[in-house]
């Protein structure tokens, strides 16, 4: 121990006699550089002085030199401030993101949101076919459905008085009826499969031109709207929050999915049977009709 101490105090001599002889050598290189810095600053300044000496010329480039400076200023100020304005409209409505539905990238962000939010939780589903939904193994809620609590889903009956081309179009233009209606089939199909392993499925299919396509669990809905003549799969998806504010859409595409599934003129589907089950204003069955499937 006394060597290491004694090898120590040898070494700090001679590195703090270093520092001394550094720190000497430092300054005088830079006291012998000052003659050679004031002149390149004054040849500058020559330059720079006989710039300024041309007034027109001066003047007209600090202008130009301002007048660029501040329409980047006032454009940044302008552009901050609607950007904070359209950030607290969104934020009151609940609106946390906004996509578009083309591109590869895109449709795996979405999936891959739609599967940290809903996995494993009581998820809610309003669609058309539920094909490209929940069927295709590309599709959003593919995993999802198979690894949720439980799902209540609604889809166009394909069969219906109001399954009509504007319906169809909202998947593509030239859609027959009968490829409609067997992309239903196959979702009553898939969910048939899921519901095998004792998930708590249900399923109940409404009679009218479909207006919103929605997903909901937890404390987010996605929502798409059908636009008559486009592909609802190019339509833009937002993604709203619950939160404490009034102002919140989350509420009202809630309340919106509970009254379409309370309606009493929209059959369940029953399926282990395939009949569909209509209800009175108390609940009890009313009557059953054979769902008769015409995709094979």
């Amino acid at each position: 121990m006394y060597r290491e101490r004694h090898l120590k105090e040898i070494i700090q001599g001679p590195a703090h006699i270093f520092y001394h002889v550094g720190m000497i050598v430092l300054s005088a290189s830079i006291a012998l550089s000052l003659p050679y810095t004031a002149d390149f600053v004054a040849r500058k300044s020559l330059i720079l002085w006989a710039a300024i000496g041309n007034e027109k010329i001066f003047m007209t480039a600090v202008e130009i030199a301002l007048a660029i400076v501040l329409i980047l200023l006032f454009s940044y100020l302008g552009r901050n401030w609607k950007d904070k304005r359209l950030s607290g409209m969104a934020k009151k409505a609940g609106l946390v993101s906004v996509s578009s539905s083309a591109g590869f990238l895109a449709r795996s962000s979405h999936r891959r949101t739609k599967e940290v939010h809903a996995t494993a939780r009581d998820i809610m589903v309003m669609g058309a076919t539920g094909f490209r939904t929940f069927v295709e193994e590309k599709s959003d809620l593919h995993s999802v459905l198979k690894n949720c609590r439980s799902a209540r889903i609604m889809l166009l009956n394909p069969y219906g008085e109001e399954a009509g081309p504007g319906a169809k179009g909202n998947h593509g233009p030239g859609i027959a009826t009968g490829e409609f209606g067997e992309r239903v089939g196959r979702s009553i199909d898939f969910i048939k499969r899921i519901r095998a392993g004792q998930k708590d499925i249900r399923l109940k299919l409404y009679d009218e031109v479909p207006f919103l396509k929605l997903t909901i669990s937890s404390d987010y809905v996605w929502v798409k709207h059908y636009h008559p003549g486009l592909d609802a799969g190019l339509m833009p998806e937002y993604v709203f929050r619950y939160n404490q504010d009034p102002g919140s859409l989350y509420v009202p595409f809630y309340q919106y999915f509970l009254k379409k599934w309370n309606d009493r003129g929209i059959p369940e589907y029953d399926l282990e049977t395939d009949e569909l089950v209509y209800r009175d204003e108390a609940g009890n069955e009313e009557r059953r009709e054979k769902f008769r499937r015409m995709d094979g």
